[in-house]
Protein backbone atom coordinates (compact mmCIF):
# COMPACT_ATOMS: atom_id res chain seq x y z
CA UNK A 1 0.00 0.00 0.00
CA UNK A 2 1.42 3.36 -1.02
CA UNK A 3 2.45 5.59 1.86
CA UNK A 4 3.48 8.53 -0.31
CA UNK A 5 1.34 11.63 -0.72
CA UNK A 6 1.62 14.37 -3.31
CA UNK A 7 0.27 17.75 -2.26
CA UNK A 8 -0.37 19.46 -5.57
CA UNK A 9 -1.49 22.76 -7.02
CA UNK A 10 -0.75 25.03 -4.04
CA UNK A 11 1.49 28.03 -3.57
CA UNK A 12 4.43 26.31 -1.90
CA UNK A 13 6.84 28.44 0.14
CA UNK A 14 10.37 27.09 -0.23
CA UNK A 15 13.67 28.57 1.02
CA UNK A 16 14.27 29.83 -2.51
CA UNK A 17 10.87 31.55 -2.76
CA UNK A 18 7.23 30.80 -3.49
CA UNK A 19 6.35 28.32 -6.22
CA UNK A 20 2.90 28.73 -7.80
CA UNK A 21 1.13 25.48 -8.72
CA UNK A 22 3.80 23.63 -6.79
CA UNK A 23 3.91 20.24 -5.19
CA UNK A 24 5.30 18.62 -2.08
CA UNK A 25 5.96 14.88 -2.06
CA UNK A 26 5.68 13.21 1.34
CA UNK A 27 7.05 9.69 1.73
CA UNK A 28 6.38 8.20 5.14
CA UNK A 29 7.52 10.73 7.75
CA UNK A 30 9.78 12.73 5.44
CA UNK A 31 9.59 15.23 2.61
CA UNK A 32 10.79 13.40 -0.49
CA UNK A 33 10.70 16.34 -2.86
CA UNK A 34 9.23 19.69 -3.73
CA UNK A 35 9.09 21.42 -7.11
CA UNK A 36 6.80 23.30 -9.47
CA UNK A 37 5.87 20.16 -11.40
CA UNK A 38 2.41 18.72 -10.76
CA UNK A 39 1.61 15.17 -9.73
CA UNK A 40 0.45 14.14 -13.21
CA UNK A 41 4.10 14.28 -14.27
CA UNK A 42 5.12 11.57 -11.79
CA UNK A 43 4.61 8.61 -14.11
CA UNK A 44 7.51 6.20 -14.03
CA UNK A 45 8.84 7.57 -10.74
CA UNK A 46 8.84 5.77 -7.37
CA UNK A 47 5.84 7.96 -6.47
CA UNK A 48 3.66 7.17 -9.49
CA UNK A 49 1.08 5.44 -7.23
CA UNK A 50 1.12 8.12 -4.55
CA UNK A 51 -2.10 9.57 -3.19
CA UNK A 52 -2.67 13.04 -4.65
CA UNK A 53 -4.19 15.82 -2.56
CA UNK A 54 -5.40 18.75 -4.65
CA UNK A 55 -4.63 21.97 -2.77
CA UNK A 56 -5.38 24.45 -5.53
CA UNK A 57 -6.12 27.88 -4.08
CA UNK A 58 -4.12 27.18 -0.92
CA UNK A 59 -0.70 27.87 0.55
CA UNK A 60 1.63 25.14 1.82
CA UNK A 61 4.20 26.40 4.34
CA UNK A 62 6.55 24.69 6.81
CA UNK A 63 5.19 23.70 10.21
CA UNK A 64 5.48 26.50 12.74
CA UNK A 65 8.27 26.50 15.36
CA UNK A 66 7.48 28.20 18.69
CA UNK A 67 10.54 28.78 20.86
CA UNK A 68 8.67 30.53 23.72
CA UNK A 69 5.45 28.89 24.93
CA UNK A 70 4.12 28.30 28.46
CA UNK A 71 1.10 26.12 27.67
CA UNK A 72 -2.32 25.88 26.10
CA UNK A 73 -5.54 23.92 26.03
CA UNK A 74 -6.01 24.65 29.73
CA UNK A 75 -2.64 23.09 30.57
CA UNK A 76 0.58 24.59 31.96
CA UNK A 77 4.08 23.52 31.00
CA UNK A 78 5.38 24.95 34.29
CA UNK A 79 3.12 23.02 36.67
CA UNK A 80 1.03 20.49 34.73
CA UNK A 81 1.24 16.71 34.73
CA UNK A 82 2.73 14.84 31.79
CA UNK A 83 -0.82 14.37 30.49
CA UNK A 84 -1.42 18.13 30.83
CA UNK A 85 1.77 18.97 28.98
CA UNK A 86 0.90 16.64 26.12
CA UNK A 87 -2.56 18.22 25.96
CA UNK A 88 -0.99 21.67 25.68
CA UNK A 89 1.41 20.51 22.99
CA UNK A 90 -1.43 18.93 21.01
CA UNK A 91 -3.49 22.12 21.29
CA UNK A 92 -0.73 24.09 19.59
CA UNK A 93 -0.21 21.38 16.98
CA UNK A 94 -3.87 21.81 16.00
CA UNK A 95 -2.96 25.44 15.25
CA UNK A 96 0.07 24.61 13.10
CA UNK A 97 2.88 24.58 15.67
CA UNK A 98 4.55 21.26 14.91
CA UNK A 99 7.65 22.09 16.99
CA UNK A 100 7.36 23.68 20.43
CA UNK A 101 9.77 24.58 23.22
CA UNK A 102 8.25 24.37 26.70
CA UNK A 103 8.87 27.56 28.68
CA UNK A 104 8.88 27.87 32.48
CA UNK A 105 7.96 30.94 34.46
CA UNK A 106 9.84 31.81 37.66
CA UNK A 107 9.72 29.23 40.41
CA UNK A 108 11.70 27.94 43.36
CA UNK A 109 15.03 26.48 42.22
CA UNK A 110 14.28 22.99 43.55
CA UNK A 111 10.91 23.02 41.82
CA UNK A 112 12.43 24.16 38.53
CA UNK A 113 15.13 21.48 38.60
CA UNK A 114 12.49 18.81 39.25
CA UNK A 115 10.34 20.10 36.38
CA UNK A 116 13.35 20.25 34.10
CA UNK A 117 14.00 16.57 34.70
CA UNK A 118 10.38 15.74 33.84
CA UNK A 119 10.28 17.79 30.65
CA UNK A 120 13.67 16.57 29.51
CA UNK A 121 12.11 13.10 29.22
CA UNK A 122 9.41 14.51 26.92
CA UNK A 123 12.12 16.19 24.87
CA UNK A 124 13.96 12.88 24.57
CA UNK A 125 10.72 11.33 23.30
CA UNK A 126 10.37 14.08 20.67
CA UNK A 127 7.19 15.58 22.10
CA UNK A 128 8.84 18.95 22.75
CA UNK A 129 11.95 20.51 21.24
CA UNK A 130 13.52 21.49 24.56
CA UNK A 131 13.16 23.72 27.60
CA UNK A 132 13.25 27.50 28.06
CA UNK A 133 13.79 29.02 31.50
CA UNK A 134 12.14 32.45 31.56
CA UNK A 135 13.20 33.31 35.07
CA UNK A 136 14.10 33.31 37.88
CA UNK A 137 17.13 35.36 36.75
CA UNK A 138 15.21 38.51 35.84
CA UNK A 139 14.87 42.06 37.10
CA UNK A 140 12.33 42.89 39.83
CA UNK A 141 11.89 46.22 38.01
CA UNK A 142 10.64 44.43 34.90
CA UNK A 143 9.20 41.27 36.37
CA UNK A 144 5.92 41.28 34.42
CA UNK A 145 3.89 38.20 35.42
CA UNK A 146 6.63 36.61 37.54
CA UNK A 147 6.58 36.13 41.32
CA UNK A 148 8.96 38.77 42.69
CA UNK A 149 9.59 36.77 45.88
CA UNK A 150 11.21 34.00 43.83
CA UNK A 151 13.48 36.14 41.67
CA UNK A 152 17.25 35.89 42.10
CA UNK A 153 20.44 37.19 40.54
CA UNK A 154 21.85 35.11 37.67
CA UNK A 155 24.63 33.45 39.63
CA UNK A 156 26.47 31.14 37.19
CA UNK A 157 26.32 28.24 39.64
CA UNK A 158 22.53 28.51 39.82
CA UNK A 159 22.25 28.82 36.04
CA UNK A 160 24.45 25.75 35.67
CA UNK A 161 22.23 23.85 38.11
CA UNK A 162 19.19 24.41 35.88
CA UNK A 163 20.85 23.49 32.61
CA UNK A 164 22.35 20.37 34.20
CA UNK A 165 18.88 19.38 35.45
CA UNK A 166 17.61 19.62 31.88
CA UNK A 167 20.08 16.89 30.80
CA UNK A 168 21.14 18.57 27.58
CA UNK A 169 17.60 19.67 26.67
CA UNK A 170 17.85 23.28 27.84
CA UNK A 171 17.50 25.45 24.75
CA UNK A 172 17.28 28.98 26.19
CA UNK A 173 17.56 30.97 29.41
CA UNK A 174 16.18 34.51 29.71
CA UNK A 175 18.36 36.80 31.83
CA UNK A 176 18.44 40.36 33.07
CA UNK A 177 22.10 40.50 32.17
CA UNK A 178 22.76 43.73 34.08
CA UNK A 179 22.26 41.91 37.39
CA UNK A 180 25.26 40.54 39.34
CA UNK A 181 26.57 37.43 37.58
CA UNK A 182 24.68 38.21 34.39
CA UNK A 183 27.61 38.56 32.01
CA UNK A 184 29.38 35.49 33.41
CA UNK A 185 26.13 33.54 33.03
CA UNK A 186 25.84 34.62 29.40
CA UNK A 187 29.33 33.28 28.77
CA UNK A 188 28.46 30.04 30.58
CA UNK A 189 25.36 29.51 28.48
CA UNK A 190 27.21 30.24 25.25
CA UNK A 191 29.89 27.71 26.20
CA UNK A 192 27.22 25.05 26.73
CA UNK A 193 25.33 25.75 23.52
CA UNK A 194 22.31 27.24 25.28
CA UNK A 195 20.75 30.46 23.98
CA UNK A 196 21.29 33.41 26.30
CA UNK A 197 18.27 35.67 25.84
CA UNK A 198 18.12 39.23 27.14
CA UNK A 199 14.75 39.97 28.67
CA UNK A 200 12.77 41.20 31.67
CA UNK A 201 15.64 43.62 31.93
CA UNK A 202 16.28 47.16 33.14
CA UNK A 203 19.63 47.35 31.36
CA UNK A 204 21.11 50.44 29.80
CA UNK A 205 22.21 50.57 26.17
CA UNK A 206 25.83 50.06 27.21
CA UNK A 207 25.02 47.11 29.48
CA UNK A 208 23.06 45.47 26.69
CA UNK A 209 25.95 45.86 24.26
CA UNK A 210 28.23 44.22 26.82
CA UNK A 211 25.85 41.24 27.10
CA UNK A 212 25.69 40.84 23.32
CA UNK A 213 29.47 40.91 23.12
CA UNK A 214 29.54 38.20 25.81
CA UNK A 215 27.38 35.89 23.67
CA UNK A 216 23.69 36.76 24.04
CA UNK A 217 21.83 36.11 20.78
CA UNK A 218 18.08 36.60 21.46
CA UNK A 219 15.83 39.38 22.74
CA UNK A 220 12.96 37.93 24.77
CA UNK A 221 9.65 39.42 23.51
CA UNK A 222 11.24 42.66 22.32
CA UNK A 223 9.68 45.92 23.61
CA UNK A 224 7.90 44.10 26.46
CA UNK A 225 9.36 43.96 29.99
CA UNK A 226 12.20 46.38 29.23
CA UNK A 227 12.68 50.18 29.21
CA UNK A 228 11.20 52.04 26.28
CA UNK A 229 13.31 53.58 23.55
CA UNK A 230 14.59 57.00 24.64
CA UNK A 231 16.39 59.61 22.61
CA UNK A 232 19.01 60.31 25.30
CA UNK A 233 18.92 56.95 27.05
CA UNK A 234 18.19 54.50 24.23
CA UNK A 235 18.21 51.53 26.57
CA UNK A 236 18.21 47.89 25.48
CA UNK A 237 15.81 48.23 22.54
CA UNK A 238 18.22 50.26 20.41
CA UNK A 239 21.10 47.89 21.13
CA UNK A 240 19.00 44.81 20.36
CA UNK A 241 17.61 46.23 17.12
CA UNK A 242 20.89 47.47 15.71
CA UNK A 243 23.05 44.41 16.33
CA UNK A 244 22.96 41.77 13.57
CA UNK A 245 23.89 39.05 16.08
CA UNK A 246 20.51 39.39 17.84
CA UNK A 247 17.27 37.72 16.81
CA UNK A 248 14.25 39.45 18.32
CA UNK A 249 11.16 37.61 19.53
CA UNK A 250 7.85 39.29 18.67
CA UNK A 251 4.37 38.49 20.03
CA UNK A 252 2.13 39.46 17.12
CA UNK A 253 -1.28 39.31 18.81
CA UNK A 254 -2.36 42.95 18.53
CA UNK A 255 -2.03 43.40 22.32
CA UNK A 256 1.69 43.15 23.03
CA UNK A 257 2.79 45.26 20.05
CA UNK A 258 1.49 48.24 18.13
CA UNK A 259 1.78 47.57 14.37
CA UNK A 260 4.33 50.40 14.15
CA UNK A 261 6.57 48.62 16.66
CA UNK A 262 6.45 45.43 14.61
CA UNK A 263 7.22 47.41 11.47
CA UNK A 264 10.18 49.04 13.23
CA UNK A 265 11.56 45.62 14.18
CA UNK A 266 11.27 44.26 10.64
CA UNK A 267 12.76 47.46 9.22
CA UNK A 268 15.87 47.03 11.35
CA UNK A 269 16.16 43.24 11.46
CA UNK A 270 14.70 42.11 8.13
CA UNK A 271 12.97 38.76 7.82
CA UNK A 272 15.99 36.72 8.91
CA UNK A 273 16.45 38.04 12.48
CA UNK A 274 12.87 37.96 13.77
CA UNK A 275 11.14 35.04 15.50
CA UNK A 276 7.40 35.06 16.01
CA UNK A 277 6.48 33.49 19.35
CA UNK A 278 3.25 33.02 21.26
CA UNK A 279 4.41 33.38 24.90
CA UNK A 280 1.17 31.45 25.34
CA UNK A 281 -0.24 30.48 28.71
CA UNK A 282 -2.88 27.88 29.61
CA UNK A 283 -5.82 29.74 28.04
CA UNK A 284 -4.42 29.54 24.49
CA UNK A 285 -6.87 27.50 22.43
CA UNK A 286 -9.09 27.12 25.51
CA UNK A 287 -10.96 30.27 26.53
CA UNK A 288 -11.52 33.07 29.03
CA UNK A 289 -11.47 32.44 32.79
CA UNK A 290 -9.18 32.27 35.82
CA UNK A 291 -5.84 30.47 35.58
CA UNK A 292 -2.58 30.11 37.49
CA UNK A 293 0.69 31.19 35.88
CA UNK A 294 3.30 29.73 38.19
CA UNK A 295 2.29 31.04 41.62
CA UNK A 296 0.25 33.99 40.31
CA UNK A 297 -3.45 34.15 39.46
CA UNK A 298 -4.40 35.32 35.99
CA UNK A 299 -7.72 36.45 34.59
CA UNK A 300 -8.30 36.04 30.87
CA UNK A 301 -10.96 38.33 29.45
CA UNK A 302 -11.65 38.82 25.76
CA UNK A 303 -8.59 36.61 25.11
CA UNK A 304 -6.21 38.99 26.95
CA UNK A 305 -4.40 37.55 29.99
CA UNK A 306 -3.66 39.85 32.93
CA UNK A 307 -2.59 39.30 36.54
CA UNK A 308 -5.47 39.55 38.99
CA UNK A 309 -3.18 41.55 41.28
CA UNK A 310 -1.76 44.58 39.48
CA UNK A 311 -3.15 43.95 36.01
CA UNK A 312 0.17 43.21 34.26
CA UNK A 313 -0.10 41.37 30.94
CA UNK A 314 0.51 37.70 31.73
CA UNK A 315 1.66 35.99 28.58
CA UNK A 316 -0.82 35.58 25.75
CA UNK A 317 -3.57 33.37 24.41
CA UNK A 318 -2.02 33.51 20.95
CA UNK A 319 -1.60 30.59 18.57
CA UNK A 320 0.83 30.88 15.69
CA UNK A 321 -1.80 30.46 12.99
CA UNK A 322 -3.35 33.71 14.25
CA UNK A 323 0.06 35.37 14.31
CA UNK A 324 0.61 34.28 10.69
CA UNK A 325 -2.75 35.60 9.51
CA UNK A 326 -2.27 38.93 11.29
CA UNK A 327 1.20 39.34 9.81
CA UNK A 328 -0.12 38.65 6.30
CA UNK A 329 -3.40 40.58 6.38
CA UNK A 330 -2.93 43.44 8.86
CA UNK A 331 0.81 43.97 8.87
CA UNK A 332 0.99 43.12 5.15
CA UNK A 333 4.35 41.41 5.45
CA UNK A 334 5.65 39.30 2.56
CA UNK A 335 4.68 35.66 3.09
CA UNK A 336 8.31 34.59 2.70
CA UNK A 337 9.32 36.88 5.59
CA UNK A 338 6.54 35.47 7.75
CA UNK A 339 7.67 31.91 7.03
CA UNK A 340 11.22 32.81 8.03
CA UNK A 341 9.99 34.39 11.27
CA UNK A 342 7.57 31.61 12.19
CA UNK A 343 9.51 28.53 11.03
CA UNK A 344 13.04 28.83 9.66
CA UNK A 345 14.54 31.40 12.03
CA UNK A 346 13.47 29.75 15.31
CA UNK A 347 14.47 26.33 13.93
CA UNK A 348 17.94 27.65 13.16
CA UNK A 349 18.30 29.23 16.60
CA UNK A 350 17.22 26.01 18.30
CA UNK A 351 19.66 23.95 16.25
CA UNK A 352 16.94 21.82 14.63
CA UNK A 353 16.93 23.30 11.12
CA UNK A 354 18.37 20.07 9.76
CA UNK A 355 15.02 18.37 10.44
CA UNK A 356 12.35 21.12 10.55
CA UNK A 357 11.75 24.74 9.56
CA UNK A 358 11.53 24.39 5.78
CA UNK A 359 10.09 22.12 3.07
CA UNK A 360 13.46 20.84 1.90
CA UNK A 361 13.71 17.16 0.90
CA UNK A 362 14.90 14.90 3.69
CA UNK A 363 13.32 16.95 6.48
CA UNK A 364 10.40 15.88 8.63
CA UNK A 365 7.09 16.20 6.78
CA UNK A 366 5.84 19.01 9.03
CA UNK A 367 3.68 21.47 7.13
CA UNK A 368 0.67 23.75 7.32
CA UNK A 369 -2.04 24.34 4.71
CA UNK A 370 -3.64 27.81 4.61
CA UNK A 371 -6.41 29.12 2.38
CA UNK A 372 -6.25 32.33 0.37
CA UNK A 373 -7.35 34.34 3.45
CA UNK A 374 -4.58 32.66 5.50
CA UNK A 375 -6.99 30.62 7.58
CA UNK A 376 -5.55 27.31 8.72
CA UNK A 377 -7.00 24.36 6.81
CA UNK A 378 -4.53 21.54 7.38
CA UNK A 379 -1.64 20.47 9.60
CA UNK A 380 0.74 17.58 8.95
CA UNK A 381 3.36 16.38 11.43
CA UNK A 382 5.86 13.69 10.47
CA UNK A 383 3.74 12.71 7.51
CA UNK A 384 0.44 12.31 9.37
CA UNK A 385 -2.46 14.71 9.14
CA UNK A 386 -3.34 16.27 12.51
CA UNK A 387 -5.84 18.50 10.76
CA UNK A 388 -6.84 17.07 7.37
CA UNK A 389 -7.56 19.62 4.65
Amino acid sequence: MATAKVLAGAKVVLPTGTVTDGRVIVDGTKIAGSSPRLSNELGGTPFADATTVDLSGHWVVPGFVDMHNHGGGGASFTSGTVEDILKGVHTHRLHGTTTVVASFVTGDMDFLTQRAGLLSELAEQGEIAGIHFEGPFISPCRKGAHDETLLRDPDPAAVRKLIDAARGRAKMVTLATELPGGIDSVRLLAEHGVIAAIGHTDATYEQTVEAIDAGATVATHLFNAMPGLGHRAPGPIAALLEDERITVELINDGTHLHPAALELAFHHKGGRKVAFITDAMDAAGFGDGRYMLGTLEVEVKDSVARLVEGGSIAGSTLTLDRAFKRAATIDELPVEDIVHAISANPAQLLGVYDTVGSLDPGKDADLVVLDEEFELKGVMRKGEWIVEP
